[in-house]
């Protein structure tokens, strides 16, 4: 997965989500899974409609200053396969955050795989980060490597949209306007 470092993409998923609220009560690992895993239904949902990202007018819109950068996310990526994908590894960077674990291991072995439709590879992501046969730190780290796997055989440039979304993020309202 290139040369970025997931600790720093950690840290900074965790501080936004601690400065939005998501961790002012204590949550269990099991409800923060849960999250990331709506997050890939959401993936599935966006690849049922065919919602794809519209980069070149996004990348357009935001080179007008007078244009507001969550309006043109709005209308350019959100709710898309690639959108939905970055919000589940930024869950997962979150989690990461907030239980202290290094983000430096890999899977050995892909569980997704181009024989796969679209459904399926989520389903085995689904199924590898509830195998309690792992540690936390596994399940989260191999689940990171799977979604950048499943997002690379797509054709999509993950961490460009995992950074976009951090930065739309950054500019939301507290837990999003959501309850948690």
């Amino acid at each position: 997965m290139e040369n970025v470092n997931l600790n720093e993409l950690r840290n900074r998923a965790y501080k936004t989500a601690c400065e939005h609220g998501f961790h002012d009560t204590e949550l269990s690992n099991e409800h923060l899974i849960c999250l990331v895993i709506s997050e890939l239904m959401e993936a599935v949902e966006a690849d049922r409609r065919g919602k794809q990202p519209n980069v070149m007018q996004f990348e357009r819109g935001i080179s007008y200053p007078m244009n507001d950068f969550k309006k043109v996310y709005d209308y350019c990526i959100k709710g898309t396969v690639a959108e939905e994908l970055s919000d589940a590894v930024i869950r997962l960077l979150d989690l990461a955050g907030l239980r202290n674990l290094n983000l430096n291991r890999f899977a050995l072995v892909n569980v997704v795989s181009k024989k796969k439709t679209f459904t399926e590879n989520i389903y085995a992501i689904v199924k590898d980060i509830m195998n309690y046969k792992y540690s936390l730190e596994e399940q989260v780290n191999y689940a990171i490597t799977q979604v950048f796997v499943l997002a690379d055989m797509l054709g999509i440039e993950l961490f460009w949209y995992i950074e976009q979304k951090m930065r739309y993020n950054e500019l939301r309202e507290n837990k999003h306007g959501k309850r948690y």
